[in-house]
């Protein structure tokens, strides 16, 4: 069964959940997918007007011979009423061809985040099984009329589609509140091919507490500021771009570095001692499961995480310690450095940690 798939990624972003996805139906069905780029769903903000050097994470991508890629017109006004009308015209096009594409054999719908063009296409197909990947709990990413706009268009979306798929189990709890078909598919991480486990140093190292991402409105600057001035004789390394800057003058032991490709990335992980996850709780947080988690283990990387969506059900397994406000940093950061993985371990994390394993053991409706 073929498949179209409304991603909430660029397909010239690096390698996440929804290629993942992708590559895995297409190795088990041998069917075309036909992708859509997102486009955008929300009003603009000041922030979208400023100047913002490309990011890192985009780069040329090979499009195998199975896969169309398709980018949808769009103006940013999907939030307003009677907005639908102006994008129904911009998207006419893509209607013909996904209509075309459908009609070549059976079509799975898969929608990667809510939008207009999703309930759209799935009006226009009515006659194919379709399925919801809530990767985040999207609206929490929106404000005001945006976050209203969101959180209809997905109620709508979840009644219209025959299997919802959940990132983490707070977010499938939420999601039952809405419909009784959520499947639980945490996130996952494949790091064979780039990093080999015998090319790993699992060692004492530089004795560095790293964390590499965005550093946005969910980043804890306070915890992560306590705990370089609890521990200052190890460097605290953050890369990535600054969203949410700090609200004070850092601690000489933290290292701002630019945003980078992620294949840079994932080598400078691996010369961490230690990962980070110092997120704030809040709704942004409280449904995440992050591949930084995965990527950190799968590099035989220690974590201390705060207290956030699945991490808060990670306190019992090995080489994770959580951080709760009265968390002793300076003993924690020092159990933590001294914890060390082998490459059996950090083997069998990532086999048991396969995205192809997450999503074989979901059951989408007339899928194989």
């Amino acid at each position: 069964m073929r498949m179209i798939y409304l991603s909430p990624l660029p397909w010239a972003s690096f390698s996440q959940r929804p290629h993942h996805f992708i590559n895995w139906y297409h190795h088990q069905t041998g069917a075309p997918v036909l992708w859509i780029d997102p486009y955008p769903t929300r009003l603009p903000t000041l922030n979208d007007f400023r100047h913002k050097p490309p990011a890192a994470d985009q780069q040329s991508i090979s499009v195998p011979p199975w896969l169309q890629v398709r980018k949808p017109r769009s103006l940013p006004i999907e939030p307003l009423p009677g907005s639908a009308m102006l994008l129904k015209r911009l998207w006419r096009n893509l209607f013909e061809e996904a209509a075309a594409f459908s009609a070549q054999g059976p079509c799975m719908i898969c929608v990667g985040k809510p939008s207009e063009l999703a309930l759209q296409l799935l009006a226009l197909i009515p006659q194919s099984p379709a399925v919801y990947d809530a990767m985040d709990d999207f609206p929490a990413f929106y404000q005001g009329l945006s976050r209203r706009s969101m959180e209809r268009r997905q109620a709508q979306l979840i009644r219209r589609v025959d299997t919802v798929l959940a990132s983490s189990r707070p977010l499938r709890d939420k999601l039952l509140g809405m419909t009784d078909q959520v499947e639980l598919a945490l996130n996952a991480c494949d790091m064979h091919g780039p990093t080999p486990v015998e090319s790993l140093d699992l060692g004492t190292k530089q004795q560095v507490l790293g964390y590499v991402g965005t550093l946005g409105r969910w980043f804890d600057w306070d915890l992560v500021i306590a705990l370089a001035q609890a521990n200052p004789g190890n460097r605290i390394q953050l890369i990535g771009p600054v969203f949410t800057p700090p609200p004070c003058v850092l601690p000489a032991n933290i290292e701002l570095l630019p945003e980078c490709s992620h294949a840079n990335a994932i080598a400078a992980m691996a010369r961490f001692s230690v990962g980070l996850i110092p997120f704030k709780l809040n709704r942004l947080t409280a449904s995440v499961d992050p591949i930084k988690y995965y990527e950190y283990r799968a590099l035989g990387l220690p974590v201390l995480s705060t207290r956030f969506g699945e991490m808060a059900l990670r306190d019992q397994e090995p080489g994770v310690w959580i951080i709760d406000k009265d968390t002793d940093l300076r003993k924690t950061a020092v159990e933590a450095l001294a914890s060390q993985s082998d490459c059996s371990t950090v083997q069998q994390f990532r086999q048991a940690h396969l995205w192809a394993q997450r999503f074989s053991a979901i059951h989408l409706k007339n899928g194989q």
